[in-house]
């Protein structure tokens, strides 16, 4: 992807798995990042939700790229306002000042597949919203805030990501809870993993593939939002065959069911078509991410 060669990128959320991820990519094709961390001081300190603060960074560097990454990734109504302020404050401020002083830079915006509504069926960009948690609310005001800034002139995109993990997942994320269970027990830990409904079925795509779909999409001047996901659901259950046979162990052994647990779906897919056809695919496959998690050491 010889389009980053030379170019300069702001990456608001570096210090999150998705930053991660792209921040190698964009070096590896010879591009420049600069990353922005409210608290991380290996880079530039700086809250996305402060006009004066993306103002100044973006009439000083004028990048060639901005990603907006920084969220706190949960629909707990508790955090309705850092969510307000870091997604749909954020994206304001990133579209205002790239229109006022940098009208060649491209923005990315994070979008998610939980604003869409979900009737199990596929999910692409083209659905509609439901502003089913304040995270989802969030979400879709800085989708109407990239369409407007788009009409007069921004180029301003829209990524809507399903679940992606890597081995750079806090614990409070299902997926790595259970990964880093599985590796204690194998350890000989005396541990009982409890869960909801393992039932539930989602996806599980690698981050760094997800980075990849990134710059497929702000690297075309055609398609402006897409679903971003492998359009391959697995159940929770295909997770824990998978974590506990990498250490030869039964998953049924060590998990406890929590009684009268409701999930939020049933079933989380997407329809990737439009991204498949900028010339995108997964590399990882989820046998693959399992063990890529297991193995690593920090």
């Amino acid at each position: 992807m010889k389009l980053m060669q030379n170019k300069k990128a702001l990456i608001f959320g570096i210090t999150g798995q998705d930053g991660y991820y792209l921040k190698l990519k964009i070096e590896s094709l010879q591009g420049t990042v600069l990353g922005v961390s409210r608290k991380n001081e290996n880079y530039i300190i700086g809250d996305v939700a402060d006009p004066l603060v993306v103002n100044e960074l973006v009439q000083k560097y004028r990048p060639d790229y901005i990603f907006h990454l920084a969220a706190n990734s949960t629909t707990n109504h508790d955090v309705l306002y850092e969510n307000h302020h870091t997604i749909s404050t954020g994206s304001l401020n990133i579209l205002e000042s790239v229109y006022r002083h940098s009208r060649k830079t491209k923005v990315f915006l994070s979008g998610s597949g939980l604003q869409f509504v979900n009737n199990e069926k596929p999910i692409s960009e083209y659905d509609a919203f439901e502003a089913r948690d304040v995270y989802s609310v969030a979400r879709i005001s800085s989708v109407y805030a990239a369409r407007y800034y788009r009409r007069i002139g921004v180029q301003a995109y829209m990524g809507y990501f399903f679940n992606h993990d890597s081995p750079l997942r806090s614990e409070r994320h299902i997926n790595q809870k259970i990964v880093q269970t599985v590796k204690r027990i194998a350890s000989g830990a005396k541990e009982i993993i409890e869960l909801g409904d393992i039932d539930v079925r989602k996806e599980f795509t690698f981050a760094g593939d997800s980075v990849d779909a990134i710059l497929n999409l702000v690297n075309n001047d055609q398609i402006f939002e897409t679903v971003i996901g492998s359009g391959k659901a697995y159940a929770i259950s295909d997770w824990l065959e998978l974590c506990f046979r990498h250490y030869k162990l039964n998953w049924k052994e060590y998990i406890r069911i929590k009684p009268g647990y409701i999930a939020e779906y049933k079933k989380l897919v997407s329809d990737p078509s439009t991204l498949f056809a900028l010339g995108w695919k997964p590399r990882v496959d989820i046998e693959s991410l399992a063990k890529m998690m297991l193995e690593y050491k920090q």
